[in-house]
């Protein structure tokens, strides 16, 4: 009953009274990178796809799990990128389940570098069935259930090279209301809004091409621009901006060994924080293509007492499209 209670309390504070990071989150997001970024599609010279699940607040009743089907691949002389992004992400009672088509131009503007411009349009459908959610009152809003099918778009901008990239996204332009409710008295705030990405990363040499240090920082935030919104029964209501800082190692092309840091900034001002996770995480590339990966969050913040933490575990196949063999890994 106890957990109950908090995953209830964490799914108010999610959609009824705050409003917070409402895209699925993961602790590696590089295994899965087109469900944030559009713009990846086709950044590889080879077809690739993978499927990604993950367990959030292990041991807590109602806590969030998340599946995801990515592919992507280069077409037309590797200038254009297009992918698939499948997702279904479940919290209390709430699920978003969602298919999006990606699309991405690459164009050089460096010896080195390319800027690929992407673009991703489908459909999430949206069910909450809040009869689950246990109240000690009769709140008309917990009675009802609600089903909406909510069309989208995104776009995202993704510099590369070979040895650093630099990303921002919005993968969900299209904001909604989720309310779905008639004559009823008590406030009730509940909006599926926009999520923006921000990310930097690079490949630094420690031996040759055997070692290579990998550093990244993802930095996610909502309602970027929430100064010139005109919603008034919303305007009080804000996000933190979230960071994940990464640093990891790739052994030979093959292993590749990581830890992050998951925390979150509610005013850049006043310096409030609020730390989430630390995380290990391990990936290994095959050599017939096959990419097998393991991330495990360590909960720093008070729900460590309740839970030991979150995992999400990799599967993916990486083709060639210029040799009969599997290539090695690109490093992004």
């Amino acid at each position: 009953m106890k957990k109950f209670l908090i995953v209830s309390t964490l799914f108010l504070g999610f959609t009824v009274s705050t409003m917070g990071q409402q895209d699925p989150m993961f602790t590696k997001y590089m295994f899965n990178t087109l469900s944030y970024n559009p713009a990846f599609a086709g950044s590889r010279d080879y077809m690739s796809f993978g499927v990604l699940h993950r367990t959030q607040w292990i041991n807590i009743d109602g806590a969030p799990t998340t599946q995801t089907f990515t592919f992507e691949t280069p077409i037309k002389a590797e200038k254009v990128g297009i992918g698939l992004n499948v997702f279904n992400d479940n919290i209390g009672p709430t699920n978003h389940f969602g298919a999006y088509a990606t699309y991405a131009y690459h164009i050089p503007v460096t010896q080195k570098g390319k800027l690929s411009i992407g673009l991703q349009g489908g459909i999430t459908r949206f069910t909450a069935d809040y009869t689950e959610v246990k109240i000690s009152n009769n709140d008309q809003v917990f009675g009802q259930n609600v089903s909406r099918n909510m069309g989208n778009f995104g776009f995202a901008l993704y510099y590369y090279t070979d040895r650093f990239y630099a990303m921002f996204s919005v993968p969900h332009f299209v904001e909604h209301d989720l309310r779905d409710f008639e004559d009823i008295t008590t406030d009730f705030y509940a909006r599926y809004y926009r999520n923006y990405y921000a990310g930097i990363g690079g490949a630094i040499p420690v031996r040759g091409e055997d070692i290579i240090f990998k550093p990244s920082l993802l930095i996610k935030k909502v309602r970027l621009f929430k100064g010139i919104r005109t919603e008034e029964a919303f305007e009080d209501i804000s996000a933190p901006t979230a960071f994940d800082l990464d640093m990891s190692f790739l052994f030979y092309q093959k292993l590749w060994l990581g830890t992050a840091f998951r925390s979150a900034i509610e005013n850049f001002d006043n310096e409030r924080s609020s730390n989430s996770s630390i995380d290990l995480w391990a990936s290994y590339f095959l050599q017939n293509g096959l990419r097998l990966g393991l991330a495990y969050d360590f909960s720093i913040n008070e729900l460590r007492s309740e839970t030991p933490g979150s995992f999400e575990i990799f599967v993916g196949y990486e083709f060639n499209y210029k040799k009969s063999k599997i290539v090695t890994p690109r490093y992004f």
